[in-house]
């Protein structure tokens, strides 16, 4: 693989990741805004203005947008997240140069139609009402929205119903013009591609993009705290979380590993536990989500209303143990996963395309996938202990979602989980 980067004169960077043994391209454009990007007023406009962009141009109706990749086979579609927006394609080698022109045509050229707004509007609302409909879905945006309560970043990415009817085209097209600045983007393409061919396709349909840098997003004030949401459901789902690091902290890539090691597979030592010794639930994992300038480590579970009473003194009790029961095996194993993770998404055009360019909006450069596998080779035994430490020290936030969720036979909040862990935690014997 072969990664090379160019800036354009107008701040726009180009980074492409040549793999000369496939047939096939993705590319896209990264935008460095997302839903923590919004005022109050604006929540579910990121997301509102990716379904947008994808309804017709100055040049293009919406349907000929939807034909003209798909004559060639392609596949064009979008993403909006915490901090990023990104619209891509994959495409046969020599459908590159259509690839990248009709993806400048919607960043630059979307028409903005007010009966295309309605359309979609109605469309998004359903979204809305999907995930409200869905617990797994429902637990999680309580989850951040406690955890960051009253900021953007807590705020659900779609929106509300009445933020996302209030919208106007005038309000897509000042959002367009304060957040999708050359400064604030990156063009990356993986697979079949020529970096200089990249280059020149994006000096002619990019190259005209405003330099001026995008305003950086209000800084995370971590908060914490329990929310109980009643459902007649089936199961309880919880997540149960604490303040991470953002991507660029020193331990990052300990508290990685952490997350893998408590909850990253079925021999991780809460599916062990829980799952295995105990039969308390199905499925549980444990995850790290990292920004620009914090991070949310959780514990997500589903079990029934008479279990969850067993399950969570258990899960806490593990979490407590961490910084001092974790050994040697636990840490080999997982760090063998996130390589093997890595090593596999290289295979990947698609995957490749969205790493590069992550990559190149947090830290400025590409690291190789040698200098990843470095970084994680250099975690210790004791620095993922210390990051246990550290983390589950923290003040918890608590999301659950289901039956009699607000008088369950175990107080299930935040004070109860910092008294537990601040507790002594009973000791069992482990190996070295």
């Amino acid at each position: 693989m072969q990664v090379r980067v160019t800036r354009l004169a107008n701040g726009l960077r180009v980074v492409t990741d040549t793999m000369p043994h496939l047939r096939t391209a993705a590319l896209g454009v990264w935008v460095g805004a997302g839903s923590r990007s919004e005022t109050p007023d604006q929540n579910g406009i990121t997301h509102l203005l990716e379904h947008m962009a994808f309804k017709g141009t100055a040049t293009r109706t919406a349907r000929e947008i939807a034909e003209e990749i798909e004559a060639v086979g392609g596949e064009l579609n979008a993403s909006t997240s915490v901090e990023h927006t990104n619209y891509y394609a994959r495409v046969l080698a020599e459908d590159v140069p259509l690839a990248v022109e009709l993806i400048a045509d919607i960043l630059q050229n979307s028409s903005f139609d007010a009966e295309e707004l309605a359309r979609e509007k109605h469309v998004i609302l359903q979204e809305i009402g999907a995930a409200h409909d869905t617990p797994d879905d429902k637990v999680f945006d309580q989850f951040q929205e406690t955890a960051w309560s009253d900021q953007a970043i807590g705020r659900p990415i779609l929106g509300t119903r009445e933020t996302v009817m209030s919208f106007t085209p005038e309000d897509l097209r000042a959002y367009l013009a304060e957040h999708y600045r050359a400064e604030n983007m990156v063009l990356a393409a993986a697979g079949a591609v020529d970096h200089d061919a990249v280059v020149k396709l994006a000096e002619e349909h990019l190259g005209g993009l405003s330099g001026k840098p995008s305003i950086e997003p209000v800084a995370a004030r971590y908060n914490g705290g329990s929310t109980l949401l009643e459902r007649e459901l089936m199961e309880v789902q919880l997540v149960l979380g604490f303040e991470g690091v953002p991507y660029r902290a020193p331990d990052y890539y300990s508290v990685q590993v952490l997350a893998s090691v408590m909850g990253g597979g079925m021999s991780s030592r809460l599916f062990q536990e829980i799952r295995e010794t105990r039969g308390l639930c199905y499925a549980i994992y444990s995850f790290h989500w990292a920004f620009q300038d914090t991070g949310l480590f959780g514990v997500h579970a589903a079990t029934g209303e008479e279990d969850i009473g067993k399950l969570f003194p258990v899960l806490v009790d593990e979490l407590g143990r961490a910084s001092q029961e974790i050994v040697q095996a636990d840490l080999d194993r997982s760090k063998a996963q996130i390589r093997a993770g890595l090593m596999m998404s290289l295979e990947s055009p698609a995957a490749r395309a969205g790493q590069i360019a992550r990559q190149l909006m947090i830290h400025g450069e590409v690291l190789s996938p040698e200098e990843i596998q470095s970084r994680i080779d250099a975690v210790t035994l004791d620095s993922v202990r210390a990051a246990a430490a550290k983390v589950f020290a923290g003040a918890p936030t608590l999301s659950v979602v289901g039956p009699k969720a607000g008088s369950l036979p175990l107080a299930l909040d935040a004070d109860a989980v910092a008294e537990r862990l601040g507790g002594a935690m009973p000791a069992r014997a482990v190996g070295a």
